[in-house]
């Protein structure tokens, strides 16, 4: 395990700025994703740490020590890409157990980390296949075996799950947060979806133009978010943003679609519906007010309810978020 430090750490391309004099400290043993849109610098952050992207300016620090300079593997660190990078011709065995071979260890210590990482995966049975002869959990398994045996300060993953289906991606983000409980180790994940930010991390760094737009747990960036990016962007369906005035000031408020309570309450809208979605166990309703702002609402006791309908639906005036113009939040 390991603490990852970033001191004022900038990347470039010529003139264009990926990394923007960024600073972040990842806690020895924390599970800390990265989250932000397309293009955000989420998956350069994750090079730079890694040793395959040099840092333009500022500093590294892995466990104290400085690694601007050092290569890839002297940095303790592991990392699983998105593409699985499988060797096609070797076996699950060979492929989990290449970077020992490359190391110059024993063969018996290699069977011993190779058979010790199959069984953490639950991918014993699987040894002698080829990659092409697995699924596409599986292939991700063999990744992440691989990563294992070198026993790595840190464990890097890059958006691992998102050649998945989604009924996949679930169960693999349940064996991921399994893995880190068990093995204890600092981990950071890269993922463009909040939905994985939000069930794996201990901490979340949101993204946004090579800038951290705020840092805190998923119940901190979920319940106080500092600005209208973060709100906007942490929880599925995303808050809701209706435009309003406070004396003089134009405002932008934001409600959950949780938030809202079907009749009349302390702030009203009046809906026109035009999609219910049924979940089963609750059910949204797309809409839009009179004002002609769209809505999402959650309405668990909406079974009557249907596309056409107008309904009155309402807010409690502790769960509306004040946003500035610039996007700023607005704090009582």
């Amino acid at each position: 395990m390991a603490t990852v430090s970033l001191d004022n750490v900038s990347k470039s391309y010529g003139a264009a700025e990926v990394i923007d004099n960024l600073s972040l400290t990842i806690d020895d043993g924390a599970f800390t994703v990265f989250v932000g849109p397309s293009g955000c610098g989420k998956s350069t952050l994750l090079r730079m740490i890694a040793g395959l992207e040099p840092i333009t300016s500022g500093s590294l620090l892995i466990d104290g020590a400085h690694m601007n300079d050092a290569d890839p593997i002297e940095r303790g660190v592991a990392m699983v890409f998105q593409n699985y990078a499988l060797y096609p011709h070797m076996s699950v065995e060979q492929n989990i157990g290449f970077s020992l071979r490359m190391a110059g260890l024993s063969k018996q210590e290699i069977a011993e980390r190779v058979a010790l990482a199959a069984k953490t995966l639950q991918i014993e049975q699987l040894l002698k296949r080829k990659p092409s002869q697995l699924s596409g959990g599986q292939r991700q398994r063999v990744a992440i075996g691989r990563a294992i045996v070198r026993d790595p300060e840190v464990f890097l993953f890059d958006e691992p799950l998102s050649n998945l289906d989604a009924e996949l991606r679930v169960s693999m983000r349940v064996e991921i947060a399994k893995l880190h409980s068990q093995l204890g180790s600092t981990m950071i994940y890269v993922t463009h979806d909040q939905t994985e930010a939000m069930t794996l991390a201990d901490k979340i760094v949101v993204m946004r133009d090579g800038r951290i737009e705020q840092a805190g747990t998923p119940e901190e960036l979920y319940e106080n978010p500092d600005n209208q990016f973060v709100a906007g962007f942490i929880g599925s369906p995303r808050m809701n943003f209706i435009s309003g005035r406070e004396g003089d000031t134009s405002l932008t408020l934001g409600v959950r679609p949780e938030h809202f309570q079907l009749g009349r309450g302390d702030m009203n809208f009046t809906l026109t519906v035009d999609v219910v979605e049924n979940l089963g166990g609750t059910r949204y309703l797309y809409g839009t007010t009179s004002d002609g702002d769209a809505l999402v609402v959650e309405a668990r006791e909406a079974a009557g309810i249907k596309a056409r309908d107008v309904v009155e639906v309402s807010v409690p005036l502790q769960r509306v978020y004040k946003f500035q113009t610039d996007g700023q939040r607005v704090r009582q």
